[in-house]
């Protein structure tokens, strides 16, 4: 193999340890598995936002309350509800159902309907922030997983040298850019991991922050609907 094949960027995989060679391994699925999140992440949180728009915008322009429970009724038999139309569904099959028993009273109706929202809210925050703990996770440790596997690369080069009478640049620089290669593949999956996080954590906490502003506004409105009649 000549020098050029040798540092090549196969070459220096190839010829890498195989502590570092598993180092770029680990680096590589992170970086595939982030990848993979970040595209899954960007379609769900796109199409929350969107659903939420379309709902509200339905909710508020003056449209029957039963009109739409029994269409979000229908959409869920798809598996088509989601986000703001979960809490509106949960609030209102409890108010319902409460209201049809007759025995509670006001307060009690609300309560329970405030209940059932948090249940709702709570699975609806996880479904948000799904996966975002792992790209956490992977923009934080892959710079250092990737430091790892270049000191140890270092280090080998260095007990390689002990053994020549001479060196040159050229025997040094293969080993030294091999282990190197570790860290540019831990930026190379941190760096993304870190700027979708951030992107979509803000993204999350607005989608939250709207969906617990729509389900005050909601609770206000069974409140005053249960205490007129």
């Amino acid at each position: 193999m000549n020098a050029g094949e040798t540092l090549s960027l196969w070459g220096l995989i190839q010829n890498a340890s195989l502590l570092v060679q598993l180092v770029m391994l680990i680096l590589l699925l992170a970086s595939v598995i982030s990848w993979v999140m970040i595209i899954q992440r960007g379609l769900y949180l796109t199409r929350a936002k969107r659903a939420m728009n379309n709902f509200e915008r339905r909710f508020w322009s003056g449209a029957d309350l039963n009109q739409l429970f029994r269409e979000g009724n229908a959409r869920a038999e798809r598996g088509k509800t989601d986000g703001v139309e979960s809490l509106f569904r949960a609030g209102f099959t409890e108010f319902t159902r409460l209201r049809q028993q007759g025995r509670s009273g006001p307060e009690a109706v609300m309560e329970g309907t405030e209940r059932a929202m948090r249940v709702a809210m709570s699975r609806e925050q996880e479904k948000v922030e799904m996966n975002l703990p792992f790209l956490a996770t992977v923009g934080s440790v892959s710079p250092y997983i990737g430091l790892f596997g270049t000191v140890w690369g270092i280090m080998n080069s260095f007990r390689s040298l002990a053994t020549m009478h001479q060196a040159t640049i050229a025997t040094v620089a293969p080993g030294i850019s091999e282990a190197l290669v570790a860290t540019a593949m831990g930026l190379f999956a941190a760096i993304p991991a870190v700027m979708a996080y951030n992107r979509y954590s803000a993204k999350a906490e607005w989608l939250l922050s709207s969906y617990e502003t729509f389900a005050e506004e909601f609770s206000s409105i069974l409140h005053r609907k249960v205490h007129s009649s």
